[in-house]
């Protein structure tokens, strides 16, 4: 009986020891959450940008609207027989000038 005792007993210590330092034990394991964790909100962020994406491609496949925006905002193009005005603000001439 005493023999059975302390197998058991050391069988407690080392069940115990894996569970605390051996390998897939708690420790790592919430280490793994976190890193989980982490991912699931890099992804949910790509997830976003893909969909922003998505939709801008969609405008730019049915839409001229898109193309002509683009072509103006980016590009600086302007469409044939319009006239273009580029207004470039004037400082005040200040009096540390003179």
């Amino acid at each position: 009986m005493r023999l059975l005792k302390l197998f058991l007993f050391v069988l407690l210590v080392v069940l115990q020891y894996r569970l605390w330092f051996g390998k897939n034990s708690l420790p790592e394991y919430w280490h793994l959450q976190e890193d989980v964790a982490r991912q699931e909100q890099t992804n949910q962020k790509l997830r976003q940008r893909n969909q922003v994406l998505i939709a801008d491609i969609e405008d730019l496949r049915e839409g001229e609207v898109a193309l002509e925006e683009r072509a103006r905002n980016e590009l600086g193009l302007i469409k044939q027989d319009e006239t273009f005005f580029r207004l470039i603000p004037v400082k005040p001439k200040s009096y540390d000038d003179d």
